[in-house]
Parts: structure tokens; sequence; C-alpha cells
């Protein structure tokens, strides 16, 4: 497994959890969405596996290691990449800026690293003078995952990569984010639009009340009406692969 959280209870305050309990394995290579209605914990979740919320009680495992504790400043040399949903790129500085400044604080040399990430990304290598803050928000959301990939992780966490996105660059995103899959990098993605989370993932965990309530094929869970009823408001059906 490329990361495992087990019996993981978390929370912004102590003895006010959100996280309550959640258990989920990931394998090299998969795509896991992490779906669920508001307020479910799923945020929080991938948050306190990137260190950015306080764990209470159970384990987060990256490959063999446990990183349960392990200061968030830490995580990225030890092989796991986290995308916020906002505030995630410097909008005061250009494409280029931010990808050398994300290079320069992990001790990778930029010059090495850059020129896989602008072949993977060639509308940032055309615009690399450009501010972020000029960019649309398909863009940016590319340059966050870019910036998150210069370390390159064997695991990459996303917080809401849709989230203010029109549906063609919904469209545009996800398909980015099945490249960055077939170059080995396994993908944990917390999402609302779950019709197209469904779409690129291999496998989706439902969260309630934050535990998680089913884990399934994504395929076989967007077949399931009496599941998306149930946990997430309405029937959905996944787009062909």
């Amino acid at each position: 497994m490329a990361l495992r959280i087990e019996a993981l209870e978390a929370g912004y305050e102590p003895g006010l959890l959100i996280v309550r309990g959640a258990s989920l394995a990931v394998a090299t290579r998969e795509i896991v969405a992490i779906l669920g209605p508001n307020g479910a914990g799923k945020s929080t979740l991938v948050k306190a596996v990137a260190g950015l919320v306080p764990i209470s009680a159970g384990q987060v495992w990256l490959g063999d290691r446990d990183i349960t504790r392990v200061p968030a400043h830490q995580l990225g040399a030890l092989g796991l990449g986290f995308v916020p949903q906002t505030e995630n790129v410097f909008t005061n500085l250009t494409i280029a800026e931010n990808l050398e400044l994300a290079a320069s604080l992990q001790g990778v040399s930029a010059r090495s690293r850059l020129p896989a990430l602008y072949e993977l990304f060639p509308d940032l290598a055309r615009q690399r003078r450009l501010l972020a803050a000029r960019l649309s928000g398909g863009q940016r959301q590319m340059l966050a995952m870019a910036r998150a990939l210069v370390r390159m992780p064997q695991v990459l966490m996303l917080d809401e990569p849709s989230a203010g996105l029109s549906p063609r660059l919904v469209l545009e995103v996800f398909h980015k984010l099945r490249e960055i899959r077939a170059s080995g990098v396994t993908i944990v993605l917390v999402e609302q639009n779950v019709k197209a989370a469904l779409s690129i993932a291999d496998r989706a965990a439902v969260l309630v009340e934050g535990r998680e309530r089913v884990v399934a094929p994504a395929a076989e869970l967007a077949r399931d009406a009496r599941i998306a009823e149930l946990y997430l408001g309405r029937h959905v059906e996944a787009s062909p692969a």
C-alpha cells in the first residue's frame, strides 16, 4: 500500500473530533476519491494526514513509514505532496518563480526538475513569466499541482481540485490527474463533484460523520443508486473513463 490510514481521529479543537476513526488503504498508482456530504470530515481527513490538523488517535503510514505525527514541513521530503483548496500558489510571483521557490525550499535543483514539469504542464511552460495572479482558475490549479510535484512525491493528495472551475476546466484538471497517475504517482482527492471524481477514480470512499461508510470500486459506486441516495444526496453515473 502507498498510503494507509488506520482508525484515525482528528479535529481542530481538543475533544471536538471531526474525523472519528476513519480507515483507508490506497494502493500504489491508484486514484482514490474521498466523497461524502458536507461536514463529513473529508477535507479534515486529508489535512490531518498532511500534518495540518492535530491527530488524537490512530496511525498514518506512507509506504512502510509511520508519518502519524511528522510535522507538515517534513512530509514533502518523505514523499507526500498536498494541494490545498485555496491559497495554493503565490499570486505575486510568476509561474517560474513559484516552481523555483518550491524547488529551493525542498532542496531540489530547479534546473534538473523543471523541464519535466514544464513538459507535463505545457501551458505553464508557455506562460512561465506570467504572474500567477493573472492565471485562470484552471491554470492556477495546474500550477498548484506542479508545485506539489516538484519533489516527485509517492502520493499526491488534493482537496477539492475542481472547486470554482467551469465544466471545461474540470475536465482539463481531471485529465491532468490521469497523466500524473500514469507517471507513477498515487492520487487521493477530496471532491464534491461526484460524477467527475468517479469518472477518473479506481475506487471511492464515502465518508459520513467522520468515518468511512462505503469503500468500493468507483464504477460500482456510480451504478449504485441506493448508496448515492443514502450518502451523496442524489444518484450519479460516472462518464466513460
